[in-house]
């Protein structure tokens, strides 16, 4: 029993890792080496964080780029969450106005 609470908090400790790792790559990576929707994807992993706080981020995937309206874009990620024995993947919505990148809003979809 102690070795199966080792285990998942050893995996615990590990994705928590994994996560920091690719938040400190995609803020510290030089400018010109991040991709154009980096900004985006920081963006969806920090608000994902707030929103399920005590979910590790496992995986990431930038699913693409698609115009919402004549002035406004959406950038979507696919997030691979897990608390506990709990695993789901996280569609990120994020809208934005294409000249300044303002905000519009963030939307979230669970799946299995």
């Amino acid at each position: 029993m102690q070795a199966s609470v080792s285990v998942r908090l050893a995996r615990s400790v590990l994705t928590a890792i994994a996560a920091s790792l690719l938040l400190f790559f995609f803020q510290y990576a030089p400018a010109c080496a991040q991709p154009p929707y980096a900004k985006w994807g920081r963006l969806a992993m920090q608000e994902t964080m707030k929103k399920y706080p005590h979910a590790q981020i496992v995986d990431y995937l930038h699913v693409g780029r698609t115009a919402k309206t004549p002035t406004t874009s959406e950038e979507t990620f696919k997030l691979l969450l897990q608390e506990g024995n709990r695993r789901w993947a996280l569609l990120v919505h994020i809208e934005f106005e294409n000249q300044t990148e303002h905000v519009v809003q963030i939307t979230y979809e669970e799946s299995a």
